[in-house]
């Protein structure tokens, strides 16, 4: 699926109300679906966030954007109608997908007709940084400015001429850069002066505590780091910067004993760590062709009669991904004493990580016990996880998707 950020004019004839806003983009997304249906026999369905267009065998999904909609989000009227601003979640996350990311899509854009082997590097980080389970941590955009300061500031080296090279530097990269008490400057077209640099260095020391963990600079972005101001968490970052010292290792073994080149070993994501590990129907993984190990036979939800791209007709299903939405229910239900990780590139495992704290004994609350059992200890009643129910309920969430669970009881006791 293409995504696309399709700007609106600034006018006058703008609504100044937030859902206001909301209905005139939706307005838009009918009307240029109506058009692209009628003029061009385009496949398309329309929704108030998006228009999804089918063309050639591809999706494009079209999003209308208004560039004062992040600002309006902010506003709001106090009891004596005042008017102030207030940052929130919804504001940001819309700035970040309608205005930070097309910016840097296109400025990226620059850097791959400068650079042949850019984009396969990127490619490769953030493959390897899926098959880690790493890509919900360390986002899409912020392994692209990782790879892009390889080339940016390649010092001692020249920039990559070839995608091994670019991964092996990336991996180095991450597992070698004092993330603590450095940010990483990426300067993107050469913007920032050496006297930028050296401010926004000794702003970083003067602010540290209050900084993200992951502190990636950019001209249009030297005080913030928006692509990591929500994650990585410092265990994360420690544990990437872990695999990432390891995977170099192994590869750099195998370059220098003259083995058999097989980059895949180092996509394979370790699984001794993890408490419990939920094994899937392979049948039912969306992108099992894309798994770091595929199976020799993948399979086919139906089939297209006569030519597979032709125009008209019903919309084929978009965006399907049963374990996407199983993940969700996961987090939802037990996100306060487990972790779920996966690979959404094809992967079949699940991994499962019980937090430090999810079995300690907790007072008793009718309000509180989701999941969880009484323990009676010397008359004190208290609650501690019920797994064995937690388990099953895995298996409920997930029936028809979860094939079986792998329990690693001498990890974690109850």
């Amino acid at each position: 699926m293409t995504h696309f950020i399709v700007h609106m004019e600034g006018s006058g004839k703008w609504p100044s109300e937030p859902m206001a806003i909301r209905h005139v983009k939706a307005a838009f997304h009918i009307c240029l679906r109506e058009l692209l249906c009628n003029q061009h026999n385009y496949r398309c369905h329309a929704t108030p966030g998006y228009l999804d267009v089918w063309k050639d065998g591809l999706v494009f999904r079209i999003q209308v954007a208004y560039h004062r909609e992040p600002q309006i989000l902010r506003e709001s009227l106090t009891p004596e109608g005042m008017l102030i601003y207030r940052d929130n979640a919804e504001a940001q996350a819309l700035e970040l997908e309608t205005l930070h990311k097309p910016f840097l899509t296109s400025t990226l854009h620059g850097l791959q007709q400068q650079y042949g082997c850019f984009g396969v590097v990127c490619r490769l980080a953030k493959r390897w940084l899926a098959s880690q389970f790493l890509l919900e941590d360390i986002r899409e955009e912020a392994a692209d400015l990782l790879v892009a300061s390889l080339f940016l500031h390649p010092a001692p080296f020249t920039p990559p001429s070839s995608p091994q090279v670019g991964f092996l530097r990336f991996l180095h990269l991450l597992s070698t850069f004092d993330w603590k008490n450095n940010p990483l400057i990426v300067n993107l077209n050469g913007k920032l002066t050496a006297v930028e640099q050296t401010d926004i260095k000794n702003d970083f020391v003067a602010s540290r505590e209050s900084l993200p963990t992951m502190f990636i600079v950019t001209p249009n972005d030297k005080k913030v780091s928006v692509w990591t101001k929500e994650a990585p968490s410092v265990q994360m970052l420690q544990r990437a910067v872990m695999l990432a010292a390891e995977s170099l290792r192994v590869l750099e073994t195998r370059l220098d004993s003259g083995e058999k080149q097989d980059m895949r070993v180092a996509f394979r994501p370790p699984l001794e760590a993890y408490d419990v590990l939920i094994h899937l129907d392979s049948k039912q993984v969306p992108l099992l062709a894309k798994a770091v190990d595929p199976p020799v036979n993948t399979f086919q939800r139906g089939t297209h009669g006569g030519q597979p791209y032709a125009s008209g007709g019903a919309l084929p299903v978009i965006d399907y991904d049963p374990v996407r939405l199983y993940l969700s229910e996961l987090r939802d239900a037990f996100g306060d004493l487990a972790l779920f990780f996966y690979d959404p590139y094809g992967g079949t495992v699940i991994a499962v990580l019980w937090k430090p704290n999810a079995f300690e004994p907790k007072p008793f609350k009718t309000s509180l016990m989701n999941a969880r059992r009484v323990k009676v200890n010397d008359d004190v009643a208290t609650t501690v996880p019920n797994v064995e129910a937690i388990l099953q309920d895995f298996r409920i969430i997930g029936e028809g998707l979860v094939k079986r669970l792998e329990l690693r009881t001498e990890k974690w006791v109850v």
